[in-house]
């Protein structure tokens, strides 16, 4: 890969993994009613739940993806109904019930999966791996836009949690903590309407 892509590269990664969207808004959220520590394993499902599915798509599920209208948009809108239910759950809980229960966030596989039915996830992958993982050496391409999404998923999903966290300071009273929540859900429908408007 040369320089210049590799620029190109961590810019795309840079843009689309610190930038709002379900994953950012329910870490977020974790991070506001659960803390840094009870967060971790749904930061890290994220993390690198999503740069695992760079690497399949870049190297077996791209083609597929790309050529099977049916299955793109099956996808897509399977998606954001799954979206919008998350959004509902969070907008509607005096906590937040991203794992089906108030109890918990949510833990590293339910984070990992999810990213196999996040729209935005899918949209990201393809991208990337259509743009990137060209020319000679497909698998070293594939890799390294893998190891790129990976290191900036870590950082990105860090911040998110951690502002979540800043913010609960400000959550004293359940009338700021159901206005955070129904923020955090608009924030998730917003990203899914831009998702299927594009």
């Amino acid at each position: 890969m040369s320089p210049e892509n590799l620029v190109a590269l961590v810019a795309l990664a840079a843009g689309t993994l610190f930038t709002p969207g379900p994953n950012n808004a329910m870490l977020a959220t974790s991070g506001a009613n659960f803390g840094f520590r009870r967060t971790l394993p749904h930061m890290l499902g994220v993390a690198i739940g999503f740069p695992a599915m760079v690497l399949i798509v870049g190297l077996v599920l791209g083609g597929i993806f790309q050529s099977n209208a049916i299955l793109r948009e099956s996808l897509r809108w399977g998606g954001a109904l799954l979206l919008l239910w998350i959004a509902w759950k969070i907008a509607i809980s005096g906590g937040v019930a991203l794992a089906g229960t108030s109890a918990g966030p949510m833990g590293f596989p339910a984070a990992a999966a999810f990213q196999w039915i996040n729209p935005k996830a899918w949209a990201m992958a393809v991208a990337a791996t259509s743009q990137f993982v060209t020319g000679s050496a497909p698998v070293l391409a594939a890799l390294i836009v893998t190891l790129t999404f990976l290191g900036g998923g870590l950082m990105s999903s860090a911040t998110w949690v951690l502002a979540g966290q800043a913010i609960a300071r400000f959550l004293t009273s359940p009338s700021r903590h159901r206005i955070f929540n129904l923020s955090m859900a608009g924030l998730i429908v917003l990203s899914v309407a831009q998702l299927l408007w594009h």
